[in-house]
């Protein structure tokens, strides 16, 4: 009995071997089968397409300014650049000690993630800009930030850097400026811009070495910043940083001709600081002396991705805010056209470059509001035209446009008007049309500010945010300025 059940056993294993592969030796016994050896070295993983960051700030550009510079630029009907971002949000700009928020602790926020205190750069939230005494912490633009005044926090680019990334901030104000120092240096108050312009310079003093060799491109204005005093600077340590630059390889341009010859072979770093303070107006710019915006913004794609690694590049429109200040809306409205126009050209260089902006993130957005409202029941205006003031005209009745809407005094008064600023009148009267034709005019405030200022304040407001490309649909609803930071990181996988 249990012969007849050990034979049929064994001929099962036989059979389920057989059926596996197996094979017979000499004496009838099944062997199982054994594959011949295989290269068991794991291939390598594809190697992964480059991932870039163009993050557009425009200075002071609140929702208002935006609408404004629409119909400015192309009328009521139409659309910027930035309005055709398919994903859109509201950010909150407030800071670590204000409703209102200053440049420099709402790009911190943008570049590090932490909300930071009015005027401090990229440091941690406890740092002060100022002593008990309120007394700011820098001399002739020297920092004097005491020992253990808070400490730096890493910023988007010094990360992108540390990754193998390129590098690149491009702005029209001073390479020194709040917006663009918040991206490569660390200091505890904005104003110490000679100490900020030494960590963009490889192998001097006060340099920040997480910038490793440094920032790859950079343009913008402040040559002031770069040169000593005895030079006609503004540097108390005698230093040319332009000179160190250059000895650090760096090929420098200073005007447009010599802007035009930066190489952009991706192996060159390249720089051009074109003023000596901040770059001129769009309005006002002489294309034969200066390099727009849009033209940078190009310089600086085309040098970054010749490096084939990726890269993060930041870019400010600037002035922006400056004429909002000034309570100056045409100029305001020009540069915020401008900024546009540089959106424009990067989107097409981008996508010519990474079809369907798949491993590129594109984001918009502005660091704070301004004061700047749009008054009255106005009639369409179209966009601004020679003879055509728009809507930097005369508010005209919506029913009858012969008509200009009169204020509780019988005058009249323009669309676009400031919360606050130094341009009150004690009486209001007509207004001619050349006044509203003239760049230099000033719309009028509600509340007076000090003359000796000269100058409107920033607003509290929630600003606009638009994206496209890689990670872009993370950006929706209602978001905080540090938000930002992590939605950028998380997008391209810093």
């Amino acid at each position: 009995m249990t012969q007849r059940l050990i034979a049929p056993a064994l001929l099962g294993v036989s059979l389920l071997l057989s059926a596996c592969g197996g094979s017979s030796n000499n004496n009838g016994i099944v062997l199982p089968f054994i594959p011949p050896p295989t290269n068991t070295t794991t291939p390598p993983p594809a190697a992964q397409a480059p991932k870039s960051v163009l993050f557009f700030l425009g200075d002071g550009m609140g929702i208002t300014t935006m609408t404004a510079a629409r119909i400015y630029k192309v009328g009521e009907d139409g659309d910027l650049t930035m309005d055709t971002l398919p994903e859109t949000a509201f950010v909150h700009t407030y800071s670590n000690d204000a409703q209102v928020t200053d440049s420099a602790p709402s790009m911190s926020a943008y570049m590090t993630g932490v909300k930071m205190n009015n005027e401090v750069i990229s440091m941690s939230a406890e740092t002060k800009a100022t002593d008990g005494s309120g007394k700011a912490y820098h001399v002739n633009f020297d920092s004097t930030c005491p020992s253990g005044n808070g400490q730096a926090v890493e910023t988007l680019l010094e990360q992108s850097k540390a990754r193998g990334y390129a590098t690149g901030v491009v702005t029209t104000t001073r390479i020194t400026h709040a917006t663009p120092a918040a991206t490569y240096s660390h200091v505890c108050h904005r104003d110490a811009e000679n100490t900020i312009a030494a960590a963009l310079v490889p192998g001097g003093a006060g340099y920040n070495g997480k910038l490793g060799d440094g920032v790859d491109v950079f343009f913008g204005g402040g040559t002031d910043y770069f040169t000593a005093k005895e030079d006609g600077g503004k540097r108390n340590d005698k230093r040319n940083l332009i000179a160190e630059l250059k000895a650090a390889k760096y090929s420098f341009a200073a005007n447009k001709s010599e802007f035009d010859k930066l190489p952009a072979d991706g192996a060159t770093k390249i720089a051009g600081l074109f003023t000596k303070s901040h770059m001129a107006y769009d309005l006002d710019r002489d294309a034969t002396k200066e390099p727009s915006l849009a033209e940078m913004t190009g310089k600086a794609i085309d040098a970054l991705a010749a490096r084939k690694k990726g890269f993060f590049l930041m870019v400010e429109g600037g002035r922006i805010d400056h004429a909002l200040h000034a309570t100056n809306a045409r100029r305001a409205l020009q540069d915020t056209g401008a900024f546009d126009d540089a959106i424009k050209l990067a989107l097409d260089r981008m996508q010519a470059i990474d079809p369907g902006l798949k491993n590129t993130l594109v984001v918009v957005t502005a660091d704070h509001d301004h004061t700047l409202q749009l008054n009255g029941y106005a009639a369409r205006t179209g966009k601004t035209e020679a003879g055509k003031p728009g809507v930097l005209g005369l508010v005209k009745d919506y029913v009858d446009t012969s008509k200009t809407s009169k204020d509780v005094d019988g005058n009249p008064y323009t669309i676009i008007g400031f919360g606050n600023g130094p341009r009150r009148l004690a009486t209001r009267g007509p207004i001619s049309d050349a006044e509203l034709e003239s760049k230099d005019y000033r719309q009028e405030a509600v509340v007076p500010m000090d003359a000796a200022s000269d100058s409107e304040t920033h607003g509290g407001a929630d600003v606009f945010l638009g994206a496209q490309g890689l990670g872009a649909d993370n950006f929706s609803g209602v978001i905080t300025n540090t938000d930002v930071f992590g939605l950028i990181k998380k997008a391209v996988g810093l």
